[in-house]
């Protein structure tokens, strides 16, 4: 497959939620990895959406992943997030999904599947993904490549996105990865 291009790509944070993200193995260094994909997508002005589930009990998304007016946030009760029709008419189009969340083994796994089931190109950032244990995400890893999704990083779509050294944002980028 190609590699990724910012023109055709839309990041999907899932369930970055308040009261679960404590729970999540190596929690902190999940967030600040999907803050990365955040923060280059707002900087390419690229089309970004929040997945929340039930967030009567689970909370709202965590601080440093705020969304910021323009932003869609699509509340949910289901694992997978495509049984949802907000979700699905806001991801529809030919774009490929980035995908991070938690967790890897429930909600993530079950709306890659559900994404790819309709046809569109899933790469999931495995350090911007995460589980309760180790194994439930690295399990979930290797169900979502078995079915078609890329297993990617976040400096990988990061640098993808850029194609080039010589692009407009390349040094507002590069801080992030710093």
């Amino acid at each position: 497959m190609p590699t990724l291009d910012a023109s055709t790509s839309h990041l999907l944070l899932i369930d970055f939620q308040a009261r679960l993200m404590p729970a999540i193995h190596d929690g902190d260094t999940v967030t600040t990895q999907a803050a990365k994909l955040l923060s280059a997508a707002r900087i390419l002005d690229l089309p970004r959406s929040y997945t929340e589930q039930n967030a009567e009990k689970l909370g709202g998304t965590v601080a440093n992943l705020a969304p910021e007016q323009g932003e869609t946030v699509l509340s949910k009760m289901s694992f997978d997030a495509c049984r949802n029709s907000a979700v699905t008419e806001d991801l529809s189009g030919n774009a490929t999904l980035i995908v991070a969340g938690c967790e890897a083994h429930v909600c993530v796994l079950q709306t890659v599947l559900g994404l790819l089931d309709r046809g569109h190109r899933v790469a999931v950032a495995a350090d911007a993904t995460g589980s309760r244990t180790p194994a439930n995400r690295d399990a979930a890893l290797a169900r979502m490549a078995a079915h078609g999704a890329e297993i990617v990083t976040t400096e990988m779509v990061l640098f993808e996105w850029l194609g080039t050294a010589e692009h407009a944002q390349f040094r507002a980028i590069m801080q992030l990865i710093k």
